[in-house]
């Protein structure tokens, strides 16, 4: 079996909580070496933020949760208190030996504590030293903490989410699942494998990166946010419509509800036709998919009236026939069941000292000739301290003397 891409890749993780650590979870699913570092004791923040937790198999509490779970796979974990100048002096001497220094600390922070960019630098001009925070190393909110929801908010994302004014529940929504730090996450594997490709093969340096939730958030409204800086207006909360071709959007039938998403002339006409009502696709309002936007709650008010006549099945059927896109609305469960995922392999088992077959979620990319195929529970805190110092010749009783001062 070929290498993994990023094997021989070292990785020096001092970030938390979601966005940074679900980049540098990535980084180790694609081979490189990373090495987290978690405060003594408590750990990740994201070891605290809540049920559900993994049964400890002697009943004692543990800070194993599925937000840990979730970002930290493949990865190993050393404690170092890095506020004590013994600790400090730990994590400079891992630096000398990496590639990727990675931080989500408060910008300025790590430079009390002699870990900053320059002084990383001084003692390995090779590394790409990665900063991810909420707002950015610059500007007036630099200095900032930054959540998801708060950059969700502040971003514009919420004020383009949710029910269309004069419904029920009109009003700004917070997307569900932590998206902004999700795509900050993936903003960042993008930025630091673009640097190490620099580096390596343009014979270039290493350099810092500054990568924020903020930014993410904006570019991500992508062709939402091109309409008001081609026109000036915000677009309106359109709930479940899409965001192209129409109509599109959620459609109740009598035993629950399917999603469409009519994308071109020729799919409104098939899709016509399965509701039965072909000669709407003649109708001057509806022939052009133009048409069908500035008239958009006329027929997606028709639409809604037909697909009331039957069940989700049978229209599911009848437009995959047609070849028109829709699918159910799926929960978590129904989602790990449908035939197709569990194909695709998205749900991943691993060993785990709580749980020896814990279900973790695949990571998103196939390769042909690099597969990624190992995948290792994310580890308990500090789980591999003495190993990981061993390389930088800490033996054991110095370890066991540093733990005991709280240091480790």
């Amino acid at each position: 079996m070929s290498a993994l891409p990023l094997s021989g890749i070292k990785v020096l993780d001092l970030t938390r909580v979601l966005a940074g650590p679900l980049s540098a979870q990535m980084l180790g699913d694609l081979g490189a070496e990373v090495i987290k570092i978690e405060r003594p004791g408590t750990g990740d923040d994201a070891r605290a933020f809540g049920p559900p937790y993994l049964a400890d198999p002697e009943g004692k509490a543990n800070n194993n949760n599925s937000f840990y779970l979730c970002a930290n796979r493949n990865k190993r974990s050393v404690t170092v208190n890095i506020a004590k100048p013994e600790g400090q002096a730990i994590i400079r001497e891992l630096a000398k030996d990496v590639d990727v220094f990675m931080e989500n600390y408060k910008v300025g922070d790590l430079k009390r504590y002699g870990l900053d960019y320059e002084t990383i630098k001084a003692i390995n001009p090779k590394i790409i030293y990665c900063s991810v925070t909420g707002f950015g190393q610059t500007g007036p909110y630099a200095p900032r903490a930054g959540y998801d929801a708060i950059l969700q908010a502040m971003g514009g994302l919420m004020s383009v989410t949710g029910h269309m004014d004069g419904e029920p529940g009109e009003g700004p929504m917070k997307v569900g699942p932590s998206i902004v730090d999700y795509m900050t996450g993936m903003n960042t594997s993008i930025g630091i494998l673009s640097a190490l490709y620099h580096r390596d093969a343009n014979g270039g340096v290493g350099q810092h990166l500054d990568v924020c939730l903020f930014d993410t958030v904006i570019a991500s409204l992508s062709h939402w946010l091109q309409i008001y800086l081609v026109n000036g207006k915000t677009p309106p909360r359109r709930g479940t419509w899409g965001n192209g071709g129409m109509p599109a959007g959620v459609f109740r039938c009598t035993d629950g509800e399917l999603m469409l998403v009519v994308g071109n002339d020729g799919q409104f006409r098939k899709t016509c036709a399965v509701l039965g009502e072909p000669e709407l696709a003649h109708d001057p309002r509806f022939v052009k998919n133009n048409d069908r936007v500035v008239h958009g709650k006329e027929i997606m008010a028709i639409f809604a009236g037909l697909f009331l006549k039957k069940p989700v099945a049978y229209w599911l059927d009848k437009l995959e026939e047609a070849g028109v896109p829709s699918g159910p609305i799926n929960n978590f469960e129904q989602v790990f069941s449908d035939p197709h995922v569990q194909s695709r392999g998205m749900r991943v088992n691993v060993e785990h000292p709580f749980a020896p077959n814990l279900s973790l979620i695949r990571n998103a990319l196939t390769f042909s000739g690099t597969p990624i195929t190992d995948y290792r529970a994310p580890p308990l805190l500090g789980a591999d301290t003495k190993d990981v110092l061993a390389t930088i010749g800490y033996d054991e009783a110095r370890v066991d003397a540093l733990k005991a001062q709280g240091i480790l």
